[in-house]
């Protein structure tokens, strides 16, 4: 359930297409659902009413769940017509929500599966722009963009432009004017996100990837790097964290939007 949801059903019940014992009943979800397996221990409690304090459905992180839990909790949350967005899907998990929901939006690289709301809103506004330092961080910048794409807000890609060749990024000028906040992501030195934070004037957020050779001790170098940024006002999320630099790029789209 999402404002938009309960102010098109509520224009329903004015229009007496809808009783207000019906309309009732549609928005008496509970707002934690619980689901529970065989021996009634529940594994799960379905958020139903995060939308309407935060402006996005509960998201469900799909690590750590077998793939019938996280078809059981995509079905609940689907229930309620808003659809869903699982993040982290290995092959199995994304097979099995395929099979279940035809109509999903499946990404292997991002390990994404999207199925829109049924008041789904065309995305509108100034563009989030993701920046990937290199192919090989295409995963995460994928997480991302996918992520951004699925809360609502337009999305442009600037891929493989790390500090090894600067000409690459600033061919790609025009698209970072563009931005109301800019996600760039890059593993090993981590470099990119400060040369980014000294071009642009929109909010810069920071993801370390977990690539890069020894040294880089699975992204901390990276991440040391972007935490001791000489541009000023970068914010970083942790290692290969697409998704938690997306939900923050959107909250700062949202805040903007909302000012006169």
């Amino acid at each position: 359930m999402n404002p938009r949801r309960i102010a098109a059903l509520l224009d329903e019940v004015a229009r007496g297409d809808v009783s207000p014992a019906d309309a009732l009943r549609r928005i008496s979800w509970l707002p934690v659902e619980e689901l529970a397996d065989g021996d009634d221990t529940a594994f799960a409690r379905v958020d139903h009413h995060r939308a309407l304090r935060q402006g996005f459905s509960e998201v469900v992180f799909c690590a750590g769940k077998t793939p019938a839990e996280v078809v059981a909790i995509c079905e609940r949350l689907a229930a309620t017509g808003d659809g869903f967005l699982a993040t982290r899907a290995e092959p199995d998990t994304l097979d099995a929500l395929r099979s279940r929901f035809p109509d999903a939006q499946i990404h292997a690289r991002g390990r994404i599966a999207h199925l829109p709301g049924d008041h789904a809103a065309e995305p509108d506004g100034p563009p989030i722009v993701v920046v990937s330092a290199g192919t090989a961080d295409l995963a995460v910048a994928e997480e991302a963009a996918l992520t951004v794409a699925a809360l609502g807000h337009p999305v442009e890609r600037l891929y493989d432009v790390g500090v090894a060749g600067l000409h690459r990024l600033l061919a790609g000028a025009s698209v970072l004017d563009r931005a109301v906040a800019v996600i760039v992501v890059a593993g090993m030195e981590g470099a990119l996100p400060s040369v980014v934070g000294g071009l642009v004037a929109a909010p810069v957020i920071a993801v370390p990837t977990s690539i890069g050779y020894g040294a880089s001790f699975g992204g901390l170098a990276a991440l040391l790097a972007m935490l001791n940024s000489c541009a000023a006002g970068i914010a970083v999320v942790n290692i290969d964290n697409g998704f938690g630099a997306a939900c923050a790029a959107s909250r700062i789209a949202r805040t903007a939007a909302r000012r006169p």
